[in-house]
């Protein structure tokens, strides 16, 4: 048990409350005390807010932010391949075969469209119903937090047969949006290198990546997801055209299985339910329920209607069965 662990015994009830000094800061309050931040100065004040911390986990949390907006095209039926690729200055990079993301002028914001969706909070298209059914992430904030908590950002656009970049330098654009060239197919890149007056440390982990990302691969069949290390040469591919059945039979690699995955999936009211489920001849349950890829470590509703549906239906057939 750990420090900050308590246990209650039946005959006993324990209250704790932690406070600071009960004297905390001056005495006057007054409005040159409430201060602004927007934004960027936001996000670099209190990065834990928008990433949960500023260890490890929030930094490869920068990475994924980037991977769910590609994964929210593939979602949309426009993105079929993402390239994730460690560079050997430790920056990153995070491509997609998308839609790429719009340049033109914002209509509201009187910006490029792109500078909007990579430095204002708020701004995104995961709002949108007509453009993604379905996301992850940190809606209308996780590439405004890459672009906040990075030394510098290089976002590439590829649409209409052009391609287009813009730089940013923690969090403000140090150019305009430019037009470089003829380009094929479209997309969106986005490089980046965690700044390290943010974080503790800014070496990113293959495996931790590596975990992950075949995880989301998993998830959503069919589409290809590149991890490559250029620092070590390192370098795998993940696509998975069996989906959940696949990801069941991964689980179960080490274990002795009974059958073949039973595989279901079904869409009502527009919303997409899979399942994968084998028996195998170990002891323990293992479950693992996601929510538009999001990993729900309680589980949840979908997981409570699961075990009800399937105790019904095992009844109901036991109950039919001339025994």
């Amino acid at each position: 048990m750990s420090e900050e662990q308590a246990v209650v015994t039946p005959s006993e009830t324990l209250a704790v409350e932690a406070n600071g000094p009960m004297v905390n800061g001056s005495g006057n309050y007054g409005e040159d005390n409430v201060q602004i931040f927007r934004d960027t100065a936001h996000i670099r004040q209190r990065p834990s807010m928008y990433i949960g911390n500023t260890s490890s986990s929030g930094l490869h949390h920068l990475v994924y932010e980037l991977v769910y907006n590609s994964v929210d095209e593939a979602l949309a039926g426009y993105c079929r391949n993402i390239q994730v690729k460690i560079d050997v200055d430790k920056s990153i990079s995070v491509g997609d075969d998308g839609r790429g993301i719009p340049i033109e002028e914002h209509h509201e914001a009187k910006r490029p469209t792109l500078e909007v969706v990579m430095t204002t909070v708020g701004a995104g298209a995961k709002f949108d119903k007509n453009t993604y059914k379905v996301s992850a992430g940190l809606h209308g904030i996780g590439a405004k937090a890459v672009t906040a908590l990075s030394e510098w950002v290089e976002a590439e656009v590829r649409r209409d047969s052009r391609a287009y970049v813009q730089e940013y330098e923690r969090g403000k654009p140090i150019t305009e949006v430019k037009d470089i060239g003829a380009a094929k197919g479209t997309g969106t890149r986005i490089t980046f290198m965690p700044d390290r007056e943010i974080f503790h440390e800014t070496t990113f982990d293959y495996d931790t990546l590596e975990a992950r990302l075949r995880e989301l691969a998993f998830l959503n069949k069919g589409l290809a997801i590149k991890l490559s290390d250029k620092r070590t040469g390192q370098e795998e591919l993940f696509k998975y055209e069996g989906g959940l059945a696949e990801f069941v039979q991964y689980l179960n690699r080490s274990e002795e299985v009974i059958h073949k995955p039973i595989y279901i999936e079904k869409v009502m009211d527009e919303v997409r339910v899979e399942v994968a489920i084998q028996y195998t001849t170990a002891d323990e349950e293992r479950v693992r329920c996601y929510a538009n890829n999001a990993f729900n470590s309680a589980g949840g509703t979908h997981l409570s209607g699961f075990r009800t549906a399937l105790t019904r239906t095992l009844n109901a057939y036991g109950n039919s069965m001339d025994w």
